[in-house]
């Protein structure tokens, strides 16, 4: 069965490495060191819950709904432009460092919620963990499914306390202005990126419901 955890972890670490929402807030929480070991638990509990509905029968539900996959197609799109032009908008300010001041104001409850907006409102979570994940782990019996499971799960949460870690460690550097222009500008840039793929999907969706 160690075969099945192996094999779940390899394919949840090639599904979370690539930079995405979710990375980019646990990332700059990190260098920030602002709630970013609450923020990492936040997003690998909601991994959990996502995995384990995508493998143990959630995928059905996306599928046969394209309506709502629609909805979270274009929630995503909305979101994930906001979330992008914050980034590019600090990345040029002309005072950074008082952009910065001004994030690190954000209270608690404020944080959990843009967390779970970049986490529940990103199509490619629910593609990568009802889609990929369910397609391959529902075909699994039940005890094999269990190890791919948990072994997904493990990627994800040793990811994401990684990166915060790994980006608090290294806050004193990253902290530069010439370092934050640079992060806020590579996450604005590939926030859009992924919108406008979206956007494209979502037209895609909003055909197929019209024909």
């Amino acid at each position: 069965m160690i075969a099945y955890y192996f094999q779940g972890l390899a394919l949840g670490a090639a599904m979370i490495l690539p930079l995405g929402p979710q990375n980019a807030f646990v990332l700059n929480q990190g260098i920030r060191r602002q709630y970013h070991l609450m923020i990492a638990a936040l997003c690998a509990f909601s991994d959990i819950l996502l995995i384990s509905a995508g493998i143990f029968g959630g995928s059905a539900l996306l599928m046969q709904s394209p309506l709502l996959l629609t909805a979270v197609t274009w929630g995503g799109v909305a979101f994930l432009l906001w979330y992008g032009w914050g980034a590019l908008r600090t990345a040029f300010s002309r005072d950074i460092e008082m952009e910065n001041a001004a994030t690190l104001k954000q209270g608690r409850l404020r944080l959990i919620a843009t967390m779970l907006a970049v986490t529940w409102l990103n199509p490619h979570v629910y593609l990568d963990t009802f889609v990929v994940l369910g397609s391959l782990g529902g075909q699994m019996a039940e005890e094999p499914k269990r190890w791919f499971a948990l072994g997904t799960i493990s990627a994800s949460v040793l990811w994401f306390f990684g990166l915060a870690l790994l980006a608090a460690w290294l806050a004193p550097r990253l902290r530069t202005v010439t370092a934050q222009r640079i992060i806020n500008g590579l996450v604005g840039i590939v926030m859009w990126v992924i919108a406008i793929k979206l956007a494209q999907d979502g037209f895609s969706h909003l055909s197929a419901l019209i024909n």
